[in-house]
């Protein structure tokens, strides 16, 4: 069975930081492109990072360039999105996404 499950969401202040993993099962995680989406309430799913298999590469979104790292750990089946500088425009639902599926998703909410 395919899962792709995170954790690590939760308030924090601006300025904050937190670290979101995703833990893969059920499917050889190492051989698929990772990807961290996000969902504000009203507005579209973004695109926020993803991670060639490998983890040779790496994409952001212009919104948190330079704040935020993707990164994963093949051995561990799992992935990670590190977000410094938190804003309160990076509330949101945030995704875990392979070709195989999507996460929960887990809430981070950045507020004073």
């Amino acid at each position: 069975q395919v899962q792709l499950v995170e954790s690590g969401g939760g308030l924090v202040q601006p300025g904050g930081s937190l670290r979101l993993a995703c833990a893969a099962s059920g499917f050889t995680f190492s051989i698929y492109r990772m990807s961290w989406y996000r969902q504000a309430p009203g507005k579209e799913r973004e695109l926020v990072a993803s991670i060639t298999a490998a983890g040779g590469s790496t994409n952001y979104s212009d919104s948190v360039k330079g704040r935020f790292t993707i990164s994963r750990d093949n051995a561990k089946n799992t992935g990670y999105l590190q977000m410094n500088s938190l804003k309160p425009e990076d509330t949101a639902v945030y995704y875990c996404v392979t070709a195989r599926g999507w996460g929960q998703g887990t809430q981070v909410t950045v507020s004073s």
